[in-house]
């Protein structure tokens, strides 16, 4: 028999657990042997749960029992999910987590610990929920040379811009619709100020491009300022709004962003709605290559997490997927990189709505504002342009995502 912990008997602890009973004969005649939940850490009391049997608050009964070949970590947070993570592989058992903020942070040492130990250190869930896209991307795309990784990595700022978009609700509505719905956390800024994206596209990028990528080191921004004016106005010249986060490779180094884009109609990911997600990845060899479904909640997160518990009995030993760091300067700053933007300013002072004009490639005009379509330029150049325009106010301003254009300017 396989004996499985689970740390954190949350919504995501307790859907690996439902998924181990209900799928039982499956995981059984998939691996040969019965799976079985023998510990559940946690501090809450579960009295009149099934499991309550189960519960310890002391890891080191995890840690000092033999048995138990697997633990699952559900708990959230670095510390102490960090903590107990390396003990337990350190005490060979592997591994697997939907921990994005600690693998974006420690995944490559808790690797590098998991192949020493001659475990498992499994993190499919930590992006895309549900969504394969780990294992795709370090094993089925590995003969390929990654360009690029782009996608609506978080469903709830997804969700958000869907209903501004669909039914014309402000921010502010459009995210109390998704608190109450269950789809956005009472503190949500991880979501909405795009932290949570920004986690998962620097796993992704580590993996993707060799090198360890930290979030920190990633341009961030979310969607709080965005209103249904620019969802109005990019309606209107053929484009949706969407948070993305993408990173691009050339022979000068990486360059990653987050940040919400006005996307063209035309693009593959226009179409991801609601609390859908949706990544593409471009390799040379296989092009463009689209992964899509749910990208959090109880079942489709434990889902991954569970086929990671049959990747970790099936296969000994970790990979180490990337290089602890970069070469100095290989991280490239976004700033240098052009983009198209959508520029909607306050004023009716002639002589500057003509100048901006002059450089807009289109212009939409409302009462008491006017909204410009500039060519691509950088941060530099584009505060050029707004030095020009000092009697204007900016009311808003986002980048418009081209991808030919995402490529940093030499010099």
């Amino acid at each position: 028999m396989i004996q499985v912990a689970i740390m954190g008997f949350g919504v995501v602890g307790s859907g690996v657990a439902k998924i181990i009973e209900e799928n039982a004969a499956l995981l059984k005649t998939r691996l040969g042997e019965e799976v079985n939940v023998k510990y559940i850490l946690d501090i809450r009391d579960f009295t009149g749960h099934a499991m309550a049997g189960r519960v310890v608050r002391d890891f080191a009964v995890i840690e000092h029992d033999p048995d138990v070949k697997v633990v699952v970590e559900a708990m959230g947070g670095v510390h102490p999910a960090y903590d107990y993570s390396l003990k337990a592989i350190r005490a060979h058992k592997s591994v697997v987590t939907s921990n994005k903020e600690l693998v974006s942070l420690h995944g490559r040492e808790l690797l590098v610990e998991a192949k020493k130990a001659g475990v498992r250190y499994l993190f499919e869930a930590s992006v895309g929920g549900g969504i394969p896209i780990i294992r795709p991307l370090s094993d089925c795309l590995a003969a390929n040379k990654i360009s690029s990784v782009t996608g609506i990595m978080n469903g709830t700022t997804n969700y958000i811009l869907t209903q501004m978009k669909e039914n014309g609700t402000p921010f502010a509505d459009a995210l109390s619709d998704a608190q109450a719905r269950g789809f956005a956390e009472r503190d949500p800024s991880a979501d909405i100020d795009g932290k949570d994206t920004c986690r998962k596209l620097s796993i992704l990028a580590d993996i993707a491009f060799g090198y360890q990528v930290d979030p920190n080191e990633i341009y961030c921004e979310g969607i709080r300022n965005i209103s249904p004016r620019d969802i109005s106005d990019a309606t209107e010249a053929g484009y949706c709004i969407k948070l993305l986060g993408h990173a691009r490779v050339d022979e000068e180094g990486i360059t990653p962003i987050v940040a919400p884009f006005l996307l063209a109609n035309t693009h593959i990911l226009s179409g991801v709605s609601g609390v859908f997600n949706g990544i593409g990845v471009v390799g040379n060899m296989v092009g463009e290559t689209m992964f899509y479904g749910h990208g959090a909640g109880s079942a489709p997160t434990a889902s991954a997490m569970v086929g990671d518990i049959i990747e970790a009995c099936e296969v000994s030993s970790s990979p180490v997927l990337w290089e602890e760091k970069a070469p100095e300067g290989y991280i490239k700053d976004v700033t240098t990189c052009p983009f198209a933007r959508y520029l909607r300013v306050k004023g009716t002072r002639a002589d500057s709505l003509t100048t901006l004009a002059e450089c807009a490639v289109r212009a939409v005009s409302h009462e008491d504002e006017t909204a410009f379509f500039l060519p691509p330029m950088t941060d530099d150049e584009f505060a050029v342009i707004l030095k020009m325009i000092p009697e204007l106010t900016v009311t808003s301003s986002i980048r418009i995502f081209t991808p030919g254009e995402f490529v940093p300017k030499n010099g």
